[in-house]
């Protein structure tokens, strides 16, 4: 692969990393001028799309470095943070009724970065299916509940990510070094045994 290819991959999976950055301020702002819902869920649509398409871009044009990996982890956790304040802003009473589950996943969340900055130094950027899975329930939560007022699939999106929030901290605990894009804790388990298998040689 040309070193032009690469580039132009590069630069197209950050800013379409970056394309999130920008739209956390914007949630925020839409919140708190209590915008109508369907402003949110567009804005929360783009946000999602730029998160599928920033991994598949890099991937294909061989440019999912370290570096852009943690930084769309990074990127992440900034717009769902601006999410989860217009959910507060606009659907307190949500908050109110799941706030032991958001609280706990808020904590291991928490947990996960320190644990992660305790073994590698860095924070944990594996891209996991199972977070995966928790983005895509969250987003289609969060559609339904700003564009239609519906929060039934909410308790759903919350249970897989604890589950999520649970691989992603065997994950840390398993590798024997710091790596991004770890899809499962059976593959960081895999890497192990194989390095545990070189030293022994």
């Amino acid at each position: 692969m040309s070193d032009e290819r690469h580039q132009a991959a590069w630069r197209g999976a950050l800013a379409l990393t970056l394309v999130r950055l920008a739209l956390a301020p914007v949630c925020v702002a839409l919140a708190v001028v209590r915008a109508p819902g369907w402003s949110l869920a567009a804005a929360l649509a783009i946000g999602f799309l730029s998160d599928v398409f920033d991994g598949i871009v890099a991937r294909r044009g061989d440019a999912a470095t370290p570096g852009l990996r943690r930084l769309d982890s990074v990127v992440d956790t900034i717009f769902y943070l601006a999410v989860a304040f217009a959910v507060w802003r606009l659907h307190p009473a949500v908050i109110r009724a799941y706030r032991v589950a958001i609280a706990c996943v808020i904590a291991a969340e928490l947990l996960n970065y320190a644990v992660a900055f305790a073994r590698f130094r860095r924070e944990a950027s594996y891209h996991a299916w199972s977070a995966k899975a928790w983005g895509l329930l969250l987003f289609v939560a969060l559609e339904l509940l700003f564009a239609m007022g519906e929060p039934r699939v909410i308790p759903i999106a919350l249970v897989i990510a604890l589950l999520a929030q649970l691989e992603t901290l065997a994950i840390t605990l398993t590798l024997p070094a710091w790596d991004h894009d770890v899809r499962s804790v059976w593959i960081a388990l895999a890497r192990r045994r194989s390095l545990a298998s070189v030293g022994s040689v």
